[in-house]
C-alpha cells in the first residue's frame, strides 16, 4: 500500500484553468487509481466545484480553498513575487512549504512559478542558485530525462554535476530506473571535445565518488536514441534542443497528415494503418510526457504545459505523486553533501617530471 499523499494544485493556472485541472484529477484517478491520494485545489471555488460536479469528484477526493486572486500568464516574475501573495499559485506552493501537501502542480506562468517556489521553499543546497527544469524525452527505450531545459542559461562544472545528481534521482523515483546512466551533452564523444566546464564536469563525475553510472559525453543524436537515461546540459543548449525537437515533430506530423490525405488511395491506406499511427502519435505526444519538475528546491514542484489537455495534466500529477512518495529529496541532499566535500578538497599538487625521471 502506497503512503497517503496530498497534492496541491493551482486550479487557475494555464490556458484553461479549472476545466482542465479538475478533469486532470479525474484522468489521474482513472489511469492510476485514487487510493492514498487527495487533492487540494486553490482558486475560484464556484468554478472549481462546477467542474467537480461534471467530473463526479467529491469532497472525499478534493479539498477546495477559495481565492479570487490569480497570477496572469504574462505577468513578470518580479511582479508576481510582489503582488502574488494570496493567489492560487502562491497558496498552492505555500501548502508544500507548510508541510500540508507533499507536492504542487501548476500549469501557470513558468517564471512566476519558479520565482515564488524559490522564495517560499528555498534551494536544497547552499551553492544552488536556481532550480533546474527537467524534460522527459521519448526514445525507443522509453524516456530520457534532459536537464536543464531553460532555467539556467549558463552552468559551470559544479552545476552540471548537480544536474546529474538530480536527474539520476528523478529517473529512479518517477521512471523506476534502478541505476540510470548519465551523459553530458557535448559537440563530440571524445574526451578532449567541448569547453572547459563540460570537461571538468566529466572529471568530477568520474572521480568524485558519487556512485553515479557515468557513461561519458553524448551528442545531440544520442538524446532521441536513448543512449543514456539522463542527459545533462546547460539551460541555453537544453532549451534550444527541446524547442527544435518539438518543431521537427510538428513538421513531420504535418507532412504525414498531408501525405495520408492527398488521395483516396492514401486515405484508404491511412485507415488500414490507423492503429499503428495512433500508437506512434501517443509516443510523441507532449501530453504523454507532460510534467517538468523544478529540481533543486526544498519541496516537490511540477510544471505542466500551459496548454495541456486533461490527460496531460493527469500525467503531471503522476510525476508529482511519484516524486512526493519517493526519497528523492533525501537522496539528492546526501549527494549534494558529497559534492560539497569534493569541491572543498584542495587541488592535487602537480607532479614533478624531473623527479619522476630520476626515480
Amino acid at each position: 500500500m502506497s503512503s497517503p499523499i496530498l497534492i496541491s494544485l493551482d486550479a487557475m493556472g494555464g490556458d484553461h484553468g479549472p476545466p482542465v485541472v479538475v478533469a486532470g484529477v479525474r484522468d489521474y484517478i482513472k489511469r492510476h487509481g485514487g487510493a492514498g491520494v487527495r487533492f487540494l485545489l486553490h482558486g475560484d471555488e464556484t468554478a472549481i466545484r462546477a467542474e467537480m460536479a461534471q467530473c463526479g469528484l467529491t469532497d472525499d477526493v478534493c479539498i477546495v480553498r477559495h481565492t479570487d486572486k490569480v497570477v496572469a500568464m504574462d505577468e513578470k516574475p518580479a511582479q508576481a513575487m510582489r503582488r502574488g501573495k494570496g493567489s492560487s499559485l502562491w497558496n498552492a506552493i505555500e501548502a508544500v512549504k507548510s508541510g500540508e501537501a507533499g507536492a504542487v502542480v501548476s500549469a501557470g506562468n513558468t517564471g512566476a512559478l519558479m520565482a515564488i517556489s524559490k522564495l517560499l521553499l528555498r534551494m536544497s543546497a547552499p551553492g544552488l542558485e536556481r532550480p533546474a527544469i527537467v524534460a522527459g524525452w521519448p526514445t525507443p527505450r522509453g524516456v530520457t530525462a534532459v536537464l536543464d531545459v531553460g532555467a539556467n542559461i549558463e552552468s559551470d562544472a559544479a552545476q552540471l554535476v548537480e544536474f546529474a545528481i538530480m536527474g539520476e534521482a528523478f529517473m529512479t523515483a518517477v521512471h523506476s530506473v534502478a541505476k540510470p546512466t548519465i551523459g553530458i551533452l557535448n559537440v563530440g564523444s571524445e574526451d578532449m571535445k567541448g569547453h572547459e566546464e563540460v570537461r571538468e564536469a566529466a572529471r568530477l563525475l568520474r572521480e568524485g565518488g558519487f556512485g553515479l553510472d557515468y557513461f561519458g559525453f553524448v551528442e545531440g543524436t544520442d538524446i532521441a536514441r536513448g543512449t543514456v537515461d539522463v542527459v545533462v546540459t546547460d539551460g541555453f543548449t537544453g532549451n534550444i534542443a527541446l524547442k527544435t525537437a518539438e518543431g521537427v515533430a510538428k513538421f513531420i506530423a504535418g507532412l504525414m497528415k498531408e501525405a495520408l490525405t492527398s488521395s483516396l488511395a492514401s486515405k484508404a491506406g491511412a485507415l488500414l494503418a490507423m492503429p499503428a499511427l495512433r500508437r506512434m502519435s501517443q509516443k510523441i505526444d507532449p501530453n504523454a510526457n507532460n510534467g517538468g519538475p523544478l529540481l533543486g528546491l526544498n519541496g516537490i514542484v511540477v510544471k505542466s504545459h500551459g496548454g495541456a489537455t486533461p490527460g496531460g495534466f493527469g500525467a503531471a500529477i503522476r510525476v508529482a505523486v511519484e516524486l512526493g512518495r519517493s526519497d528523492y529529496l533525501i537522496k539528492v541532499s546526501q549527494s549534494f553533501s558529497r559534492l560539497t566535500a569534493v569541491l572543498e578538497q584542495p587541488p592535487a599538487a602537480p607532479s614533478d617530471p624531473a623527479k619522476e625521471t630520476s626515480q
